[in-house]
């Protein structure tokens, strides 16, 4: 027989908590704090006898009264559970108890109402009362439905005063918490106005619209003919009445607000069905429906509820050997897709794009452009259709512009941003909150422009409307594309010439599609210049495949024995072919088959084989050109021959990570030696073996670990791999096609 050794319980936190209202919330909260250990004795309250068996029964409380007093005797936390409109009537009774040291808390949607009914019967807000709203629910009810994992991966959002005790308020939150609940701090009133829109408007629309339909005389063929759309919306029609009507009394000023805003847009869409004004409708409609999406990602880790997988619980497993053959086509372009959004939004008439990359970066471009009035279909399977306003057309976004994780889209946006007559705020992720955008601010500055940034030049970027800006002349102190394209584009607004020289080449896209789209950009030796007062009209945009994405399999084909890959229609632009060039000259076998021309970017098919690598010293005037491909680049000089040596690379140091640290620590984690320098890196190649690494978020290195697992002795885990999405979508689905034995680790 095995000994089975029970678990210590937690050391209770609090004596004894009280649950007045034993229905799903108050029964879920009573149950999962019960368990977690934190309370010496769990007591429920409840006016139904059945109700209170039974929470005995199912373990919900450990006793249970129905008489409030007795229960709340030698209390230390009280939680209010109860119908909304009945809360009046219990505080009134609580007021009028010696609660002691008691903290109070409830679980209401309608918080101004709890406050005031509180204020009411206590003669003031108590300093002991913490307003609560855990935002959660089933499709069951009763106690017999209390779940301990309710709240988990759930808002609850806390409304303190300013006479809120703050050991109070840490109790409760830590309660919450400990049930595994996000938990915000919000002001009575915002949270009033959030849930009316996001909760109690879509509620009082679905019962308004399911009863109007009711009525009408053929409400027999409406509900028979229903679609899964209209089942989907009046699904929570089916709540409890009771409950509702509660909620809309309580919370009606808010409700009311919301509602006459939502009439005011419902009135505009009727005026644009009544004129046939199909481009409003689009508008309104290819908003809609990615909005959700869009608010999904902004809050990513404060949702509602959290996607079953933190950022940083995603893990790559790479299996040694494997070698790659066939042929693929990487996603497009990403500088390219960024662009073409960009300048066909500007452009006057329709823009059609494809190849589009639909990765996380270029979507957050292209949210940013819909969220300033631009009406943009898609993507769908690549293809996008941007219906232009014209350079003076952009409206100002709703709120701050979110960019995710994209550093292009944030340097770039800041040049177009600057010359607008309005304001904009732009934001972005932890990783792109930690990106420096004084490169870019200091010379628009020169320019006329007021941009303000967080501490040390970091996000977030509030660009002040209305400056008239004035053309530049200017050097870059570093060979960046991004900043080089940023002024460029603020010099189609500026006043003359805008002329910009950078040190060394850097990828020349924004100069060609400007072009594309009909804009003359003049470029001598290492200087472009635009000139205002110029027009960019619609074009056709064909995104080749991304070098960038590319190197990944490059290298892949290189280090692997026995390989041989065709890689299909990839831009090699003579600005981001570094890759190439460093590659070759540490043996790689590449050849460029069906070199074309398409929409102005040079695109070839590029064949690999594997080859026997030796290490070399990196010329430094490839560096700029092959800046964003060196975390693969490191691989390959780990599988080579002899030391690589790595000079002027110092930008790799603020990239999405720090990834000459950040590729030091995981190759020596794997057993390479080598060794950072303040600008590069020294890696002496030879045998690799397996363990964990860490990517810090940074999607390149997970990629590029992903890659080393071909010449790896053992297994290597390759964690917070979620950002590969940001750049390269599809790139496990690729890897599996070719033969690179790495997939998501399986979630326990």
């Amino acid at each position: 027989m095995v000994d089975v050794t029970a678990l210590q319980p937690a050391v209770p936190m609090i004596g004894r908590l009280v649950v007045v209202g034993l229905g799903l919330i108050g029964g879920s909260f009573a149950k999962g704090l019960r368990e977690s250990g934190l309370c010496g004795e769990v007591v429920g309250v409840d006016l139904d006898p059945q109700s209170r068996k039974l929470a005995v029964e199912l373990g919900v409380v450990d006793r249970c009264e129905a008489d409030l007093a007795l229960a709340c005797q030698g209390a230390d936390v009280i939680q209010l559970a109860v119908p909304i409109l009945a809360m009046e009537k219990l505080l009134t009774v609580l007021a009028g108890m010696d609660l002691g040291q008691a903290i109070l808390t409830d679980v209401g949607s309608a918080k101004g109402n709890v406050v005031r009914a509180a204020q009411q019967a206590f003669g003031g807000m108590p300093a002991r009362f913490v307003p609560g709203h855990p935002i959660a629910g089933s499709e069951q009810s009763g106690v017999e439905a209390s779940n301990a994992q309710l709240f988990r991966r759930h808002k609850v959002i806390l409304t303190p005063l300013a006479q809120t005790d703050p050991a109070a308020l840490a109790v409760v939150d830590r309660l919450w918490r400990e049930l595994g609940a996000d938990v915000e701090h919000m002001q009575v009133e915002r949270h009033d106005e959030v849930l009316a829109a996001t909760s109690h408007l879509p509620h009082l629309l679905a019962f308004g619209l399911v009863d109007s339909l009711a009525k009408r005389n053929e409400n027999l063929e409406i509900f028979r003919y229903a679609a899964g759309g209209f089942r989907d919306f009046t699904r929570i029609a089916g709540s409890d009445p009771v409950m509702w009507h509660d909620i809309f009394l309580a919370n009606r000023e808010a409700v009311l607000r919301t509602l006459d805003t939502f009439r005011s847009d419902l009135d505009a869409l009727r005026d644009a069905v009544d004129a046939g004004d199909g481009h409003q409708l689009l508008g309104v409609f290819t908003r809609a429906r990615v909005a959700r999406e869009h608010f999904s990602k902004i809050l990513a880790r404060r949702a509602y509820m959290e996607t079953a997988v933190n950022a940083d619980d995603l893990t790559f497993l790479a299996n040694p050997g494997g070698r790659l053959s066939g042929r693929i086509r990487v996603p497009g372009d990403k500088s390219i897709s960024h662009r073409s959004i960009m300048l066909g939004s500007l452009a006057e008439g329709v823009t059609e794009v494809e190849g589009f990359l639909e990765g996380e970066d270029a979507l957050a471009t292209l949210q940013a452009f819909r969220d300033m009035g631009v009406v943009i279909e898609g993507p769908h399977h690549g293809r996008v259709i941007i219906h232009g306003v014209g350079l003076h057309g952009l409206k100002p976004a709703p709120g701050p512009i979110y960019l995710g994780n994209s550093g292009t889209s944030m340097r770039l946006l800041s040049g177009l941003l600057a010359a607008q007559r309005f304001d904009s705020v732009l934001t972005g992720d932890a990783s792109l909150s930690k990106r420096p955008m004084n490169r870019v601010a200091e010379p628009l500055r020169e320019m006329g422009a007021v941009i303000e940034t967080g501490p040390q030049g970091r996000p977030p970027l509030t660009i002040r409307g209305g400056q008239k800006l004035k053309g530049l002349t200017y050097t870059l102190p570093m060979a960046s594309a991004q900043v080089k394209s940023c002024l460029l584009l603020a010099g189609l607004y500026a006043e003359g010439k805008t002329s910009v020289t950078e040190p060394a080449p850097t990828r020349d896209h924004t100069e060609r599609m400007l072009r594309g789209f009909g804009y003359p950009v003049e470029v001598v030796g290492a200087t472009a210049t635009v000139e205002s007062g110029h027009v960019l009209t619609a074009a056709h945009i064909e995104v080749p495949g991304d070098i960038s994405s590319s190197a990944f399999f490059l290298v892949a084909a290189s280090i692997a024995e026995g390989s041989e890959l065709l890689l299909e229609h990839v831009g090699i632009n003579p600005t981001r072919t570094g890759v190439i060039d460093i590659l070759r000259l540490m043996g790689a076998d590449i050849t460029l088959e069906n070199p074309r021309e398409v929409g102005g970017e040079p695109v070839a098919d590029l064949r690999v084989r594997a080859a026997a690598l030796k290490g070399i010293e990196i010329p430094e005037a490839l560096v700029p050109l092959a800046i964003d491909e060196f975390p693969v680049l490191f691989v390959a000089a780990a599988c080579a021959q002899g030391r690589t040596v790595l000079r002027g690379a110092q930008e790799l140091r603020v990239k999405e990570s720090d990834r000459i640290q950040v590729m030091a620590d995981g190759l020596l984690a794997l057993g390479v030696k080598c060794e950072p320098t303040p600008d590069g890196i020294i890696i002496d190649g030879g045998l690799m073996g397996g363990g964990e690494v860490h990517a810090h978020g940074d999607h390149r290195i997970a990629m590029a670990f992903s890659v080393a697992s071909l010449r790896a002795t053992a297994p290597i885990r390759i964690r917070d791999c979620a950002n590969v999405a940001t750049s390269f979508p599809n790139f496990l689905t690729l890897c599996a096609h070719v033969g690179i034995r790495v997939a998501q680790e399986a979630q326990l």
